[in-house]
This record gives C-alpha cells, sequence and structure tokens, in this order.
C-alpha cells in the first residue's frame, strides 16, 4: 500500500498494538460517499474523487439532503463503515484490499482510501470529512497497516489466507440470513393467504342448499340416523329381511295381495269365476 503517512513513520504510533490486534478504534465522521477510479493508488487519481463527490454533495445539500454521519471501526482486520446509532455496517472494506489511504493536504478535514470492491473488483474510493480527526484516522489506519504487515511475517503469510476465508464465510452468513428473512416473509404471507381461503364466505355461517319445496336433498353420502325411542332407550337395530315361512305341509303361504290372477290354483279360480257371475246377475236384477 502506498501511504501519504510516511512522513511520521519514525514517530510512535498513537495506539498500543492490543487495541487494533484485539479490538478496534472507532471515530465519527460524515460520509460524502464512494465512487470508481481508475488507479489503485495516487494523489492525483483521490483528489479527483474528492472534487467528484464533492460537487455531488452541493448538489444535494442545496436539494435539502444533509451529509450522512457514520462510525469507522479500524483494526488489523480492516475498516468498517457503521451507522453510529443502528451500528448496522454499510461497508465493510478488509484491510488486504485497501491500497491507498491520504488526508488532504489542502483541506485538512478531508480524508480517503481505496479499496478493491470483492463483487465487482472495480477500485472504489472512499471519501470522508472530520474536522478534527482526519490525519490521526488516516494514521491509525497505518498502524493498522504496520501491526498486519508483522503479523503476516509471523505467520508466513497463512493469517491473510485466513482472513480472506474469514471474510469470505462472514458475507456468505449476511447472504444466508437476508435469503431467510425473505423466505420467512413468504411463508407468513401463504399463511395468510390459506387461512383467509379456509374461511367461507359470510363470516362462516354457511347455508345448507335446499331445493325449491325448502326441503334439503337427498345425499346418499351422508346417512340418516335412525331417531331414539321416546324412553330414552337406544333404537332397536335394524332388522334384517327374513325368509319365506312356510306351512306344515312345506307349502308357502297364500297372500291375496301379492298372487295375482293367473296365480290360483284351478279349482279356486273356477269357484271365484262362478262367484263373480251370481254376484253380477244379482246385481243386475235388483
Amino acid at each position: 500500500m502506498s501511504r501519504a503517512f510516511n512522513r511520521k513513520k519514525d514517530k510512535s504510533w498513537m495506539h498500543t498494538p492490543e487495541a487494533l490486534a484485539k479490538h478496534f478504534i472507532a471515530y465519527n465522521a460524515k460520509f460524502l460517499g464512494n465512487t470508481e477510479v481508475d488507479q489503485p493508488k495516487g494523489t492525483e487519481v483521490v483528489r479527483d474523487a474528492v472534487r467528484k463527490l464533492k460537487f455531488q454533495r452541493h448538489i444535494k445539500k442545496s436539494e435539502g439532503q444533509k451529509i450522512p454521519k457514520v462510525e469507522l471501526q479500524i483494526s488489523i482486520y480492516g475498516v468498517k463503515i457503521l451507522d453510529p446509532k443502528t451500528k448496522d455496517v454499510q461497508h465493510n472494506c478488509q484491510l488486504h484490499r485497501i491500497s491507498f489511504c491520504a488526508d488532504d493536504k489542502t483541506d485538512k478535514r478531508i480524508f480517503t482510501f481505496i479499496c478493491k470492491d470483492s463483487e465487482s473488483n472495480k477500485h472504489l474510493c472512499y471519501v470522508f470529512d472530520s474536522e478534527k480527526c482526519a490525519e490521526e484516522i488516516t494514521l491509525t489506519i497505518g498502524q493498522a497497516f504496520d501491526l498486519a504487515y508483522k503479523k503476516f511475517l509471523e505467520s508466513g503469510g497463512k493469517d491473510v489466507e485466513t482472513r480472506k476465508q474469514i471474510g469470505s464465510l462472514q458475507k456468505r452468513i449476511q447472504e444466508l440470513e437476508t435469503e431467510n428473512s425473505e423466505l420467512k416473509k413468504h411463508l407468513q404471507t401463504l399463511e395468510e393467504q390459506l387461512l383467509i381461503a379456509q374461511v367461507p364466505p359470510g363470516g362462516g355461517n354457511s347455508k345448507v342448499p335446499t331445493d325449491i319445496f325448502d326441503m334439503v336433498p337427498f345425499s346418499p353420502v351422508a346417512p340418516l340416523v335412525p331417531l331414539p325411542a321416546s324412553n330414552a332407550s337406544p333404537p332397536p337395530p335394524p332388522a334384517r329381511p327374513a325368509e319365506i315361512r312356510k306351512d306344515l305341509f312345506g307349502a308357502e303361504p297364500f297372500d291375496p295381495f301379492t298372487c295375482g290372477a293367473a296365480d290360483f290354483p284351478p279349482d279356486i279360480q273356477s269357484r271365484l269365476d262362478e262367484m263373480q257371475r251370481q254376484r253380477w246377475r244379482g246385481s243386475k236384477w235388483d
């Protein structure tokens, strides 16, 4: 990384190594934004980026928009840009992706750094405004680099690869949490739609349809339930169709309601005919 703070590298750092290695140093600043640059380093590169973002901020200020405030958390693992109230991480710039850092010589409130985006692989220049801490923030980032480089030499280069894996895992966790939240919302919507579909029209007071005589139509599916007896005793079971009984001589009993004229024996049939003729004669002469 090209450092604009080399002018003070012979002086002692302002923070303890433990503060940056085990924790972080927090600063408050105003975030002018970020913009893509062609080169990963260079004073002229960041100067053009500062001019561009300052011009955009002047336009937004004239429209009534204020410069948002952010919190910077600097450690040997990178620079996090958070919302100062909610602590939500807006940008996580890993240290090994930062290629340049500088404070503006003409404007003591402005400091910048260039970081390579992990998704697009584009170099983005981040610009901040801090009235009192611009130079101190730049030196703190420089100290983080110095400690990270020493740790890199001590670990033989394994520490950088570990940080890359941790960064990838953290990013994947954030993506899965976002996806999980969206799935929960979608599931809740489906459950609400299912509950609405189960409620019949009219608030659940559904009426059985009837025919033109206001009678409930017969349904072969719904079995008929016998009414209980008046003495509250259970109704008798349905009688099975009994077999046709026969008399002592093995003949079926005579049933005039079920037998036709042709079913009578000849002698009985002739007797019935004679009775019918006599009845007809008697009615004729009366």
